[in-house]
């Protein structure tokens, strides 16, 4: 009996070895998992991160091209109702009647040519450098008056 005791003695300190041993193999597994799910944990941290700091450059960049869209549409707003839009329908309408004039009236077709003509030519002598250059920033004052479309359809 007594080589069972040395026997199971012998069985069972080899088998605490044994379970020591892989309870130590077990435990560096966890540690490793354990460090895994710790390294995975903090790339989902960053990616999000990542994610949520471009979501907000992208809001920022849709606030701010929007910002630009509404002034770039105020701009134009603006633009269209300058002096100089005014003056252009203004140049358009006498053009058209001066058109008319041409076709209506007959003596009025050579006299018109022969003056616009001649308003070209100096408008040409004046952009070719034939003029002093206080006349190109100077205009001539005309003796011809401005009048307001407006005004013309009341009357």
């Amino acid at each position: 009996m007594e080589m069972f005791i040395y026997g199971l003695g012998a069985g069972l300190i080899i088998a605490c070895i044994v379970a020591f041993a892989l309870s130590l193999k077990i435990g560096r597994i966890n540690d490793e998992k354990n460090k895994e799910v710790q390294k995975y944990k903090n790339m989902l941290a960053d990616r999000m991160e990542l994610e949520a700091d471009g979501l907000r450059k992208v809001k920022e960049e849709n606030e701010e091209l929007k910002k630009q869209n509404e002034n770039l549409r105020v701009s134009l707003l603006a633009l269209r109702d300058k002096p100089g839009r005014k003056e252009m329908q203004r140049l358009q309408i006498l053009q058209k009647a001066a058109d008319r004039l041409t076709i209506n009236s007959p003596g009025f077709g050579p006299v018109w040519q022969a003056a616009l003509k001649e308003s070209e030519d100096e408008f040409q002598k004046v952009y070719s450098g034939f003029i002093p250059f206080i006349k190109r920033h100077i205009p001539k004052p005309t003796d011809a008056e401005v009048v307001d479309v407006q005004e013309r359809v009341d009357s």
